[in-house]
């Protein structure tokens, strides 16, 4: 069974694959009059809107990665949580061109298509009482969808040694296959991967732990989000991604017991709320569904990561307000190809990439690091231009250099950091060839392809396919931020020939697989497009939902 299960997700891999001669399928057109609604509402709930940050978190960015201590006085008020919500998945800006406005939010998305969706299991405080909640970046506010169960908290207590709250995600696939087809599951993982990411960055903000509970199952997840007892529109439901607990101290799960009567204590609640229609009609992509039945995922034992204490120091620091720099992120669309990056910033956002323990966004995921960066430098100050590997997991260099090309130098360049030089050469024209012939892949200061160690991670663990992508995308989530941080920009790229990257490292087989690409540059503004405050829309009433 569990071979079954594994070729599935194979399959779907490989069908997904663009190549030069066939893209991954897709409906081949955008049917804009039957697009999703970007954002999600629960009718007939109540509904709590949440205050607004003023000030922001002054933490400054550098601090952001740093481990935090047990503080134990980082308060978890009501205005707290809010301003944790509104950092991490609450909406940056609106931009506008003509007639068309779309909102763009503080963790990015495919095509900006946001498939991730958020719920909150919260304490009572002075801005909302104790609660299950679906939080609503569109009026920043909670749609309260079920009361806590009688003793909750105090079994909470007994399971994690601290106060706290859980938040979880969800997807919804449709969001992202209106556009991309049956490759939208990636990237639904990889926006998975963004959104946590950004959870933990903000919950650094505020002091506080955020920890991925990696152990439980999907159905667990589900049950404790209340996603069985909505009637979900075909096509249209929350598929259960995970769900975390912050906290102000580190926290592991002491009484696997009371965790699971928690969860079916909330299991027998009444929920309530009717999820908003997203379309008119949906293309049905039964691979993906099939897929993702494939890759739910079970009951596993708590794993342990062996991360590192502490990285080494930043080469680069910057001054900036961490806050400040979330809320600026945004993806580029053109960059210009004169702009050189700095070497102690290309140093310093490398470091930034490297789980360590208790430090953000890495230090609260427990299943360990499978995502290696293929490198293409273009314009980096003091590194010829040339293909580089940085390697994420030092402890698969022996391997990777017996898979690859052998006429690769694998020449180490630097002391502190894992980076290795491949071969030089102008790879410009390569990086944008394989990346589906996107220019902006060669006009950054450099692009990467996401190396995931495929093959050993999967076997006997199949769900962990959906992992593959989530760190990857917590790796991009990283880069964006280190992007805006010294004063360039970041764009993930989800189109690339799959299979030439794998040729261009000489890789043989189906053992290590590039997942996500990404390039960063000193961008080009668009003149073209307005920018709108994030939630202007309320100033004078939004209308009902």
């Amino acid at each position: 069974m569990a071979s079954d299960v594994l070729q599935k997700i194979i399959h779907y891999h490989e069908a997904t694959k663009h190549h030069r001669n066939r893209y991954a399928r897709s409906a081949g057109y955008l049917d804009w009059d039957n697009q999703p609604h970007p954002f999600r509402f629960y009718h007939q709930c109540p509904m709590i809107r949440l205050p607004f940050l003023d000030p922001d978190p002054s933490l400054p960015y550098d601090d952001m990665y740093a481990p935090v201590g047990n503080s134990g006085n980082a308060s978890l008020t009501g205005d707290a949580i809010a301003g944790f919500l509104e950092l991490s998945l609450g909406l940056s800006a609106w931009k506008s061109q003509g007639a068309a406005k779309w909102a763009l939010r503080m963790n990015p998305s495919s095509g900006n298509l946001h498939p991730t969706e958020a719920h909150v299991i919260l304490p009572g405080t002075d801005v909302f009482e104790a609660g299950i909640y679906h939080y609503s970046p569109y009026y920043h506010a909670l749609e309260q969808r079920a009361a806590i169960p009688n003793g909750f908290w105090d079994q909470s207590y007994e399971v994690f040694g601290s106060h706290g709250f859980f938040i979880g995600l969800t997807t919804v696939f449709w969001r992202e296959s209106w556009k991309y087809g049956e490759r939208a599951y990636r990237y639904c993982n990889l926006d998975t991967g963004h959104a946590l990411a950004a959870l933990a960055f903000s919950a650094a903000l505020f002091g506080w732990h955020l920890n991925v509970l990696d152990h439980l199952s999907d159905d667990e997840v589900a049950m404790m989000l209340g996603l069985n007892k909505v009637v979900w529109r075909h096509g249209e439901g929350e598929h259960p991604d995970l769900i975390c607990f912050v906290s102000p101290d580190h926290t592991g799960v002491h009484n696997m017991e009371s965790l699971s009567e928690m969860i079916t204590a909330v299991s027998t609640q009444p929920f309530s709320g009717m999820p908003n229609q997203l379309s008119g009609s949906l293309v049905h992509w039964e691979i993906i569904e099939d897929t993702a039945m494939a890759a739910r995922k079970p009951d596993t034992p708590r794993r342990i990561g062996a991360l590192p204490a502490a990285l080494p120091s930043p080469a680069s620091k910057t001054t900036k307000i961490a806050a400040a720099i979330i809320r600026q992120r945004r993806s580029a669309v053109s960059y210009d190809n004169r702009a050189i990056f700095p070497q102690d910033r290309f140093y310093s956002l490398l470091n930034r990439t490297l789980p360590s323990a208790g430090g953000a966004p890495f230090g609260g995921v427990s299943t360990g690091t499978a995502i290696n960066l293929l490198m293409f430098i273009h314009l980096v100050e003091g590194l010829d231009q040339g293909l580089y590997y940085f390697l994420r997991d030092k402890e698969v260099l022996d391997g990777l250099r017996k898979a690859c090309t052998p006429s690769f130098l694998w020449k180490s360049m630097s002391d502190d950091l894992p980076l290795y030089l491949l071969k030089k050469g102008d790879m410009t024209d390569t990086a944008a060839d394989i990346s589906c012939n996107q220019d902006i892949a060669g006009m950054s200061c450099f692009s990467m392809g996401m190396i995931a160690d495929f093959s050993r991670i999967l076997e006997g663990a199949p769900y962990r396919y959906r992992h593959l992508f989530r760190e990857a995308g917590m790796v991009g989530q990283v880069l964006y931020l280190e992007a805006e941080a010294h004063g360039f920009r970041g764009t993930g790229i989800g189109c690339f020939f799959d299979d030439e990257v794998h040729r261009l490292m000489g890789l043989p087989d189906k053992g290590y697989q590039s997942l996500y690409h990404f390039t960063i540059g000193r961008p080009v503004a668009d003149n073209r497009l307005k920018t709108l405050a994030p939630y202007h829309h309320l100033q004078n009433g939004a209308p009902e939902k």
